[in-house]
């Protein structure tokens, strides 16, 4: 039966589409992984989520046109990862409620198990990704927490070495082994500097909760690491200046390969209530399309992408997370193939 666009979304496909994986352009992989969450738990639910809610997303978007044209599709959800969540996270949460190790026995074994745990979960995502990669498709991971793009990204700047990464986030992500899990939430982007020399530039945009370790990492790298906080923006903002100006300015600190990485809470929570860590202030939607608008029209090339911390709220039902997450997650494939957009009809 031929795809109808036009038609309710139905099926098991993301977005209704029909496309097997082989068939797509576009391959999710979807990692249900939130072991080290801090705060709030719930992001392994995440893809599960984005899937369910995709469905309510029309599939004519007036600033990247037809994605789906393309093709997209995700993988099935990987039970082996989430049976290793299930575990770990059980193993974390002692560990979280005392701040961190505390010397005791019980607590170091606990973070060495997570550890372990965690290290598997990136080969699990490093060897999907690179599959995929080498068949020529354009892959994203959909999270889980923040710390499972890892493997994926080690993958990609092997194919291109002196890639930036876009980081859309309320935090910085730049802590050393937080509350004593090397592959926290919290150390992604500590990780990704420390572990892979091919990332060349990372810039990160609406930051609004760091420490002074992470300010520190920040202020000594400046060759590498160019941060925007969300206070400076948004005071510039306020001050009359253009919000496309200032996309300019932050596209033109990359390099000319990117891979965009978004945890979902880079948004004003009132558009991801559910997730883990939400931080008032943040961008709007439309200020986040407009700056992924400015990269895709720079000539950039968008290599990799990974949307993380949709969580389907603390009674596992809310349907908005998931639907933001859907509906962001469909620009952001969008912008990465290159799409443009509908032309007018008058």
């Amino acid at each position: 039966m031929a795809f109808d666009p036009n038609a309710a979304g139905a099926g098991d496909g993301i977005y209704g589409l029909p496309h097997t994986p082989e068939e797509a352009r576009v391959v999710l992989v979807p990692v249900p992984w939130d072991a080290t969450c801090s705060y709030g738990s719930g992001a392994a639910a995440g893809p599960a989520a984005i899937r369910r809610a995709s469905l309510q997303v029309d599939l004519l978007d007036r600033e990247t046109g037809r994605p789906y044209e393309a093709g997209i599709a995700m993988l099935p959800l990987p039970e082996a990862i989430a049976e290793a969540n299930r575990k770990a996270r059980a193993l974390a949460e002692p560990v979280i409620l005392a701040g961190g190790p505390d010397g005791s026995r019980d607590l170091d074994r606990a973070v060495e198990a997570v550890n372990a745990l965690g290290a598997e979960m990136n080969a699990w995502v490093g060897a999907t990704t690179r599959t995929w990669l080498e068949r020529g498709k354009l892959v994203g991971v959909v999270g889980g927490d923040h710390s499972v793009p890892f493997g994926y990204l080690r993958a990609l700047a092997e194919r291109h070495p002196g890639l930036g990464i876009l980081h859309l986030d309320a935090h910085a992500d730049l802590r050393t082994a937080y509350e004593g899990f090397t592959w926290s939430h919290a150390s992604i982007m500590a990780n990704v500097l420390r572990e892979i020399p091919g990332v060349a530039r990372l810039v990160q945009v609406g930051i609004r909760d760091y420490g002074p370790e992470e300010e520190v990492r920040i202020v000594e790298n400046p060759d590498r690491v160019r941060t925007f906080f969300d206070a400076d923006l948004k005071h510039r903002l306020y001050a009359g200046e253009p919000w496309l100006e200032m996309t300019r300015e932050i596209v033109g600190d990359l390099p000319e390969t990117v891979y965009l990485s978004f945890d979902i809470d880079g948004l004003d929570p009132v558009l991801c209530p559910g997730t883990g860590t939400p931080v008032p202030g943040g961008l709007s939607f439309t200020e986040t399309t407009a700056l992924l608008r400015t990269l895709a029209e720079s000539g950039r090339r968008i290599v990799g992408f990974d949307l993380c911390e949709v969580a389907p709220g603390a009674d596992g039902r809310s349907e908005w997370d998931g639907n933001v997450g859907a509906r962001l997650l469909y620009k952001m494939i969008g912008f990465a193939l290159g799409a443009r957009g509908v032309p007018d009809t008058d």
